[in-house]
């Protein structure tokens, strides 16, 4: 087995095998050349080639999200590596392990004026569990024999092993992004056979704390006086929750449980559509009285960021007595108005909390089941009303999606518009709502199809396509990925939001009209592609979409550019 020369890469490339890390997205370079010959020649070790590293950040996230394990990339110096931030971010707020291994010059090349030389320590300081800025290791043609020579060798080592070992921990333990910088002389290619490589191994620690019952005592009585308790959960992995908790949280009337697509937990009772609810509040007459009867005394959250702007706005403005959170790692004061922090899992709170506490009576749950059920009787009507729109794309490509694919959503439009649609149940569906940006959606979207057996489904808008169609640039996309893209000439978004629409300073530097189209992008990347313009067309071209390929396949929908935000503002006047 070829190992690289330099003892500090092969010290990264065995610690990272030792603690699990499978899967190594590398970016073409020379700097990074010991790193990249390391985890290329090693057995146990995947690895992948992305040259654009902002692409290639994303497709690690989106192979960590669904492995829920750590998954490294791999660049050169200079700029390279700040092409990873929009990714690093994500994966910061989003707790995805994502371990970004950096090549570097010495530290007395820097500021000289040597070529893709700039200043990478700390450089993701605000948005990093933890930075690891190694020592540059000389490698001598002949072994060190003057003993102060050899001590400096062995501190560097140590220093070197011990904060590689600190990085990789702390993305296991917590669940986040770490930088692990190394300075490389040259010469960078050469590489030894068969050399001993044991670095020093520290074990990552996962301990998850527990409360007692007289830690949680008070609590439970404050819930069990309460007569109206909601329930938030926000971004979870699949099967993250234990159903039985779930359902017992159901089952209490004094308890309604609000969901997003992305929140990917099922049960029959708890609100799926949680802006079909709120939303029409807003367009009511009576809605300060309405918006009185939804106000809870205690607000419990779990599981990560929230998509609906307008169920924080209400409890912004109709707060609760209590707002708990649980996380074992951080709680967000969302809504402005967070008593307490439970630093554990939700299984674990539960299965402490709930012997403490009892079903109480009251109508909270009921009287909302019943506008909900309202609700949905006057959405199907709505639905079957509108006129060829994104709303209306959307509604048909919802109950097309193939049972048990993992679903994919840009953000903006999309994932909104996904939101007031009952998805199935098997689906498993994501969303990078760590920042929310629509950089990075088609590369993570490609991350996971590359990992899953499951076939992966990516349902986007034009602009977040084109801005990250990069990501398609690969040779791992398998067969039976799949991508909608919903192409309303522009940033639909911006017109359902307030502002002067209609005017070149509008359409120029807000929606940025175009008449782009994606079936060049399919001709270079080898994708099969097809188009729709109006209903019919969708429900035709989806009758076959899902089926077997040999290559990867776009489905590009047209929608018209300036009925859409009428659409869907409407909607929620119609519904209440």
């Amino acid at each position: 087995m070829k190992h690289p020369k330099i003892p500090v890469a092969r010290s990264i490339v065995a610690l990272c095998e030792a603690k699990g890390i499978q899967h190594v997205v590398i970016s073409p370079g020379s700097r990074n050349a010991p790193l990249t010959n390391g985890f290329v020649h090693h057995p146990n070790i995947e690895t992948y080639s992305v040259v654009d590293e902002r692409c290639a950040a994303f497709v690690a996230i989106g192979m960590a999200q669904q492995l829920q394990k750590p998954v490294a990339v791999v660049c050169t110096s200079g700029s390279a590596l700040l092409n990873y931030y929009p990714a690093v971010a994500e994966a910061f707020y989003s707790d995805i392990p994502l371990v970004v291994i950096s090549a570097d010059r010495p530290i007395e090349r820097i500021d000289i004026g040597d070529g893709q030389t700039i200043r990478q320590k700390n450089v993701f300081e605000n948005h990093i569990l933890y930075s690891a800025n190694l020592h540059s290791e000389l490698v001598l043609e002949n072994e060190a024999t003057e003993k102060k020579l050899q001590q400096k060798q062995f501190e560097s080592q140590k220093h070197n092993e011990r904060e590689i070992n600190l990085a990789l921990n702390k993305a296991i333990e917590e669940k986040g992004p770490v930088h692990i910088n190394v300075p490389f002389y040259e010469p960078l290619y050469g590489t030894v056979e068969d050399v001993e490589v044991n670095p020093i191994q520290i074990l990552p620690e996962i301990i998850e704390r527990t409360y007692s019952r007289n830690q949680l005592q008070a609590y439970a009585e404050l819930w069990n006086k309460a007569a109206r308790k909601m329930v938030i959960i926000g971004v979870s992995p699949p099967n993250s929750v234990e159903q039985e908790f779930l359902d017992r949280l159901a089952n209490d009337p004094s308890v309604i449980v609000f969901t997003e697509t992305t929140s990917n937990v099922q049960q029959e009772k708890f609100f799926t559509r949680i802006d079909t609810i709120v939303g029409p509040i807003e367009k009511d007459e009576n809605r300060e009285q309405l918006f009185d009867n939804l106000q809870p005394e205690i607000l419990l959250t779990f599981g990560g960021m929230i998509v609906s702007k307008k169920i924080k706005a209400f409890l912004r403005n109709y707060q609760p007595k209590q707002h708990w959170h649980v996380d074992p790692k951080k709680a967000y004061n969302t809504f402005f108005c967070l008593n307490k922090h439970f630093e554990t899992s939700v299984n674990s709170f539960f299965s402490q909390f709930f012997p403490l506490i009892n079903n109480s009576e009251g109508n909270y749950a009921q009287y909302w089941q019943e506008v909900r059920s309202r609700r949905k009787v006057k959405h199907e009507d709505y639905m079957g009303r509108i006129p060829y729109s994104d709303l209306k794309a959307m509604q048909l490509v919802c109950p097309a999606v193939p049972e048990n694919t993992i679903v994919q959503l840009a953000n903006s439009s999309t994932i909104r518009y996904a939101q007031l649609f009952n998805w199935k149940e098997s689906l498993k569906i994501y969303c990078n709502r760590g920042t929310s940006g629509i950089d990075g959606s088609i590369s993570t979207a490609v991350g996971a199809a590359m990992i899953s057996e499951e076939p992966v489904l990516m349902i986007t808008g034009d602009l977040s396509f084109f801005y990250d169609s990069n990501g398609l640039w690969n040779n791992y996309i398998p067969k039976n990925f799949r991508i909608i893209i919903l192409n309303n000439h522009g940033g639909g978004i911006f017109r359902i939001l307030p502002g002067e629409k209609n005017t070149e300073t509008f359409d120029k530097y807000f929606e940025t009209v175009h008449d782009l189209n994606a079936k060049p992008v399919c001709d270079l990347y080898g994708f099969e592609y097809a188009s729709a313009k109006t209903s019919e067309e969708i429900e035709a071209a989806l009758n076959h979409f899902f089926d077997t390929s040999e290559k990867p396949k776009v489905l590009e929908i047209f929608t018209p550019r300036k009925i859409n935000d009428e659409v869907l503002l409407e909607y929620f006047s119609f519904v209440k």
